[in-house]
């Protein structure tokens, strides 16, 4: 079984990774090493962060403006010629403080995440729901694919994560046909807003223009949805700091119901009741109103991706126990959890539609037996072939159809991708 492309044998008793010319000195502690024994990976994988390239995605229609970009940035973008849309830049060069970065002409994102959106083939129209959206790059690429047509619906259970996604909309003026809740993805329940959208002609999905300007998020009287304002939201953004602060949980999946914190004036949320929105969920309606592309980009121990786990050295190393090496975590919690988000995905697919389910994780229980067990529990899902991905850097993973980036032969994050389609079930 081909999981892992070119990884040679387990260093198991590696105590420090030394970076390419001695310019980074890694010291993984032990219990990450036990934790990349126990999975059959190889330490030395991390050697290649410092020949990693960074990858970045040109907002449309910017394009024609590449040799002024290179200018500013100071160095030449290098085409990704099997990823439309995506650049390549030197490891080293950072783009936060050019002036493209801060003009919305360019995100930071891996290619790698980018060839698992590529793999939903949205189309302008479709809707689209991104499971677990931070930190965001994904949900401007999946805007970016849907033009002016379509919507989309991001869930995350982090609050400030959330919002910070919501900020990255608004700086690239992608926001108008998306929408933002913070909510449990193994429990999210709210179907695109089809009928509103698609079934009724724009005259009865808006109220008058006069009356949506110049309102609250939603006004307090008849409860109806008006053009959105953030003047609100720096308010409960300002709450959820303090509570954050103070120790609280930023969301609680069991009291709270999604909670709404930004919505684009093409979302089908204007003129809309929020007795409307928050309607029940219907096993039947989704089979035919569900949404027509899901990603599942799902909560994972991140091992595959080499600069996140280089950031625990910044971080501290306690933040990497706490946050991927606890044994719950590493094993039945985090797969359980996965398993719960790709199920959940499915129930909101509509018939027909399709679901891509990843991870930065190398590991195969959070990849192939997650998937695995899925397929064994719902007969009318079938993993799909990926067919761009012949053009892809990538490896077969241990499924047929599923696929795997690996640094070190890919040039990109780790990251496993399954496509899957839903079928009518007989």
């Amino acid at each position: 079984m081909e999981i892992l492309n070119n990884i040679g044998d387990l260093l198991s008793d590696t105590k420090n990774i030394h970076i390419k010319n001695g310019t980074v000195n890694l010291p993984l502690p032990d219990a990450y090493l036990d934790f990349l024994k126990r999975n059959g990976l190889d330490p030395s994988i991390y050697d290649d962060l410092e020949s990693l390239p960074r990858y970045v995605r040109l907002k449309p229609g910017v394009e024609s403006q590449l040799g002024e970009i290179e200018a500013e940035i100071g160095r030449r973008l290098e085409k990704v010629v099997w990823l439309p849309g995506f650049f390549a830049l030197p490891p080293h060069i950072h783009i936060a403080s050019s002036n493209p970065y801060r003009q919305g002409k360019l995100y930071g994102m891996d290619a790698a995440s980018g060839a698992a959106v590529a793999a939903l083939n949205i189309v302008p129209g479709d809707h689209v729901l991104d499971l677990c959206a931070a930190p965001g790059a994904k949900l401007c690429m999946i805007l970016d694919l849907l033009s002016s047509s379509g919507s989309l619906t991001g869930v995350d259970i982090a609050r400030h994560r959330l919002a910070a996604c919501r900020t990255m909309l608004q700086k690239y003026g992608l926001g108008d046909h998306c929408r933002l809740f913070v909510a449990d993805g193994t429990s999210f329940c709210l179907l695109p807003l089809r009928t509103c959208v698609d079934l009724k002609s724009n005259s009865e999905c808006a109220l008058d223009k006069k009356k949506a300007l110049g309102g609250s998020t939603c006004d307090k009287t008849s409860d109806v949805y008006m053009e959105w304002k953030p003047r609100r939201h720096q308010k409960v953004s300002k709450n959820a700091n303090k509570a954050r602060a103070g120790g609280a949980s930023t969301f609680d999946p069991i009291k709270v119901e999604p909670e709404l914190i930004y919505y684009g004036k093409n979302s089908g949320l204007i003129g809309l009741k929020k007795s409307e929105l928050f309607r029940s969920y219907c096993e039947d309606k989704a089979f035919e109103f569900g949404y027509d592309k899901v990603l599942v980009d799902a909560e994972c121990t991140h091992d595959g991706s080499l600069k996140h786990i280089h950031k625990f050295e910044q971080w501290g190393w306690e933040t990497l126990q706490r946050r991927v090496l606890d044994a719950q975590r590493t094993t039945s919690s985090i797969t359980l959890l996965q398993l719960q988000l790709l199920t959940n995905g499915y129930r909101l697919l509509k018939v027909g539609g399709v679901l891509v389910y990843s991870t930065c994780s190398l590991t195969i229980a959070q990849n192939e037996d997650v998937v695995e067990q899925f397929l064994s529990e719902n007969p009318s899902a079938e993993l799909q072939e990926i067919h761009d991905s012949k053009h892809w850097p990538c490896s077969s993973g241990g499924i047929m159809k599923t696929l795997r980036f690996n640094p070190r032969t890919s040039r990109t994050s780790g990251l496993f991708v399954a496509k899957i389609m839903k079928k009518i079930d007989i």
